[in-house]
C-alpha cells in the first residue's frame, strides 16, 4: 500500500489509517497472525501512533485484530470452529435477509442479482475462481443490500469480515465454485419468484453447504 497524503493526527488521521487498514485485511494483503507494527503503519499512512493505536483498538471491537498483552497487535487468525460457529449465525441473518428482498426488491433491483449470477456462471466456466468469490461477496452484498433489514446487514457485515481467509480458501478449492455456483443461482430464482420463505430456505441450504465445505 502506497504512503497515504493527509492529516497526520486526529480524527481524521485515525479514520484514515482504519480505513486502509480494514480494506487490507479484507482483500486479504495482510495475512491471518501478521503483526501490525505501530511505527511501520505510522510510518506508511502518514499519521501519528496514535492514530494508528486508536484504528486498531477499533479494528479489534470488530473482530480483525487481536492485541496481545506486551506483544502489540496482529491480523486475527480465525479458526476453522469459530468459522462454523460465524456462518451457523448468518444462516439466520442471511436467510432473512433473503425472505425481506424477495418482497421489497424492486424489478431493477432483481435484474441486478440475475446480472451477478450470470457474472458468476461465466467465471467459473472460464476457470476464473478469484472473480467467481469477488462476485460471490458481491451478490452476498446485494441481497442484504436490497433486503431493506439495516439491523442484520449491520452484524453481517462484523460477521463477513472475519470469514475473508476463508472464503478465499474455498473459492480456490477444486470443485467449489461449481457446486456453489448452483446454489447461489438458486437464492436468486427464489428471490426473483418472490418467494419469501423458499428464499430463506435456499440461502439456509447453501450456507450449510458452506459449512460443510469448511468442516472437510
Amino acid at each position: 500500500m502506497p504512503k497515504q497524503a493527509g492529516p497526520t493526527s486526529g480524527e481524521q488521521a485515525k479514520q484514515l489509517a482504519l480505513a486502509q487498514l480494514r480494506q487490507a485485511i479484507l482483500r486479504g494483503e495482510m495475512a491471518p497472525a501478521q503483526r501490525l507494527v505501530e511505527n511501520e503503519l505510522a510510518e506508511q499512512f502518514g499519521v501519528t501512533r496514535a492514530s494508528v493505536r486508536a484504528a486498531l483498538i477499533e479494528l479489534e471491537s470488530e473482530g480483525l485484530v487481536e492485541r496481545i498483552r506486551n506483544r502489540g497487535s496482529r491480523v486475527r487468525l480465525v479458526s476453522i470452529d469459530e468459522a462454523v460457529a460465524i456462518t451457523e449465525c448468518r444462516m439466520a441473518l442471511e436467510g432473512l435477509c433473503a425472505a425481506k428482498a424477495a418482497v421489497a426488491a424492486s424489478d431493477e433491483q432483481l435484474d441486478r442479482l440475475t446480472g451477478v449470477g450470470e457474472a458468476m456462471a461465466k467465471a467459473v466456466a472460464d476457470g476464473e475462481p478469484v472473480l467467481y468469490s469477488d462476485l460471490n461477496h458481491e451478490l452476498h452484498a446485494l441481497v442484504r443490500e436490497f433486503s431493506g433489514q439495516q439491523t442484520a446487514v449491520s452484524l453481517l457485515e462484523r460477521l463477513n469480515g472475519q470469514l475473508v481467509r476463508h472464503r478465499f480458501q474455498l473459492a480456490l478449492r477444486p470443485g467449489r465454485p461449481q457446486q456453489s455456483l448452483s446454489e447461489h443461482l438458486a437464492m436468486i430464482e427464489t428471490i426473483r419468484a418472490r418467494e419469501p420463505q423458499a428464499a430463506e430456505a435456499a440461502v439456509r441450504s447453501h450456507l450449510a453447504s458452506v459449512i460443510d465445505a469448511l468442516r472437510a
